[in-house]
C-alpha cells in the first residue's frame, strides 16, 4: 500500500525530532544483514554528509589551532577586531571545505544578551551574517515579541558553513571556542540564550540532550577573566519550523529570559 503524503510528512516529522532530541540509533525486534541490502534514501543522506567530514587533526595540529585561535582572540580589544581575527584564521578544518567566507556576528555591540547557535547555513554564508535565512528570521520574530530586538548579538559556536548543513564537529567547535569565548569576555552580557543541542553541549560542556537542557538555567564561567552570566539553552529555530507545536517551549523560554533581565535591572536601580 502507498503512503499518503500526510502520512510521508508526519513520518519526517517525527524523524527531524528525534534527531533533534539526540536520537542517533534504531533497533528492529531481529538483527539485520545490511550487507546484502540497499540503504534508504534517508540513510544515503546522512552518507552523504558524514562523508563530508574532515578528517580530525591530530594530537599536536589540534593543540597548535586552539593556540593559535587563543592568540588571535587575545589580541581583540573589540568585537570588530574579534570578527578580523576570526576572518584571518585558518586553523578550523571547515574553512577549506566548501564555506566561502566567514560569518562572525550581527547585533548591538553593548547588548544585554548573548545568542548563540551552532553554525552558518547556505544563506548566512552567502551574506556573511548568522541567522539571515528562514530560522534566523523566525528568531527575529521571537526575539522581537520578547522585547528583546535591540538588545541580543548573535553568534555561531563555528564561523564557517559545515557541507550539507550538517552540525559542527565538538572538534571544529573546540578549535572555534576560544573566539566565542573572547566575544563573551568583550561583551559581559547578563544572559546567554543558547539555540539547540550543539550550541547548548558546547558552551556548558553537558552530555544531556537539548529536552533535558531547555527551560533550566545554567552558568557559564570562563577560567579566566571573572566573566560569568546565567544561561539558558532553548530549541533552535530551525527545529521549530519543522515542529511548530515547540514554539510554546521556546515563548517560555524567553519570557523567563526577559522576567530575569528587567528583575536584574530593577534590583540595579534599587
Amino acid at each position: 500500500m502507498n503512503a499518503q503524503p500526510h502520512d510521508i510528512a508526519a513520518v519526517e516529522s517525527l524523524l527531524a525530532f528525534w534527531r533533534d532530541a539526540g536520537v542517533d540509533a534504531c533497533y528492529g525486534d531481529a538483527p539485520v544483514d545490511h550487507t546484502h541490502v540497499a540503504p534508504p534514501p534517508a540513510l544515503k543522506a546522512v552518507q552523504r554528509a558524514t562523508a563530508s567530514v574532515a578528517p580530525p587533526l591530530a594530537g599536536h595540529a589540534a593543540e597548535d589551532a586552539v593556540a593559535e585561535a587563543r592568540r588571535l582572540a587575545a589580541g581583540a580589544a573589540t568585537l570588530q577586531d574579534l570578527a578580523a581575527a576570526v576572518a584571518a584564521f585558518e586553523g578550523c578544518p571547515l574553512r577549506g571545505m566548501g564555506a566561502t567566507q566567514s560569518v562572525f556576528g550581527r547585533g548591538n555591540p553593548n547588548a544585554a544578551v548573548m545568542v548563540i547557535g551552532e553554525g552558518p547555513g547556505a544563506e548566512e554564508d552567502r551574506i556573511g551574517q548568522p541567522f539571515v535565512g528562514k530560522a534566523g528570521q523566525l528568531l527575529d520574530r521571537m526575539l522581537a515579541a520578547a522585547g528583546l530586538t535591540d538588545r541580543v548579538f548573535i553568534i555561531n559556536t563555528v564561523f564557517w558553513r559545515p557541507p550539507g548543513n550538517r552540525t559542527p564537529t565538538p572538534q571544529e567547535q573546540a578549535v572555534c571556542a576560544p573566539f566565542v569565548e573572547r566575544a563573551f569576555a568583550l561583551l559581559k552580557p547578563r544572559a546567554v540564550l543558547l539555540l539547540g543541542a550543539a550550541a547548548s553541549k558546547s558552551v556548558l560542556q553537558a552530555e544531556e540532550g537539548i529536552m533535558r537542557l531547555r527551560g533550566r538555567w545554567g552558568e557559564w564561567r570562563l577560567a579566566e577573566g571573572g566573566v560569568s552570566a546565567p544561561v539558558m539553552p532553548t530549541l533552535h529555530p530551525a527545529f521549530l519550523l519543522r515542529q511548530p507545536q515547540a514554539k510554546r517551549q521556546v515563548w517560555a523560554d524567553l519570557l523567563s529570559l526577559a522576567v530575569r533581565l528587567e528583575t536584574d535591572s530593577v534590583e540595579e536601580q534599587g
